[in-house]
């Protein structure tokens, strides 16, 4: 097509790169913050950090209206059900932040009810480190997924998308509990 031919108010471009630009620049956070990373969350829309520079400033509270879940803080096993119910409701496509150490690795709490990374239960598309990691951080996590965003577009017919695995228990191994160790002389 000649260009000169074209007037001056004209724009051609890619529908593909318009539909991945009002997407990228449209996120719809859904939090499922708990501890201290929900505070770090919280700071990231406020004034100082301004997340509204990002378009993901509106945070849903509905799973439906939501496209990327931040899964900020401690995930137990009794909660693992609720937020495997929330990701299975959030609308298509979809895209996870796990924020924090906790909830990326089970973070300083190897426990039996603390979840080892929500990875083994939902598909993860980036991870944010840090305990608790700082609001620039997670404005970093979601460029990167805006970028993501900008190079897999639309997902034919979700085929991009690793299935939802869910696991029964856990399968992480607890490390051993120290015993018969002696302290000033005496067993423990």
């Amino acid at each position: 097509m000649d260009t000169q031919l074209l007037p001056d108010n004209f724009l051609t471009t890619n529908l593909k790169k318009v539909v991945n630009w009002a997407r990228r620049s449209s996120l719809w956070p859904m939090p499922f913050a708990t501890a201290c990373c929900g505070i770090e969350l919280m700071a990231t829309g406020c004034s100082r950090y301004d997340l509204a520079r990002f378009g993901a400033e509106a945070m849903r509270f509905s799973p439906r209206q939501s496209d990327l879940m931040i899964v900020a803080g401690r995930v137990t096993i009794k909660m693992m059900p609720v937020l495997q119910h929330i990701y299975q409701q959030m609308t298509e496509p979809k895209w996870v932040i796990s924020m924090g150490a906790c909830a990326s690795t089970g973070g300083v709490f190897d426990a039996y009810a603390t979840i080892q990374g929500v990875d083994q239960f939902i598909p993860v598309d980036v991870y944010v480190p840090g305990c608790p990691p700082r609001p620039e951080t997670l404005i970093e996590g979601i460029m990167a997924i805006q970028r993501i965003i900008d190079t897999e577009g639309l997902p034919p017919g979700g085929a991009k998308r690793r299935p939802l695995q869910i696991a029964v228990e856990p399968t992480y191994v607890p490390t051993p509990q120290p015993v018969g160790i002696r302290v000033a002389g005496r067993p423990v």
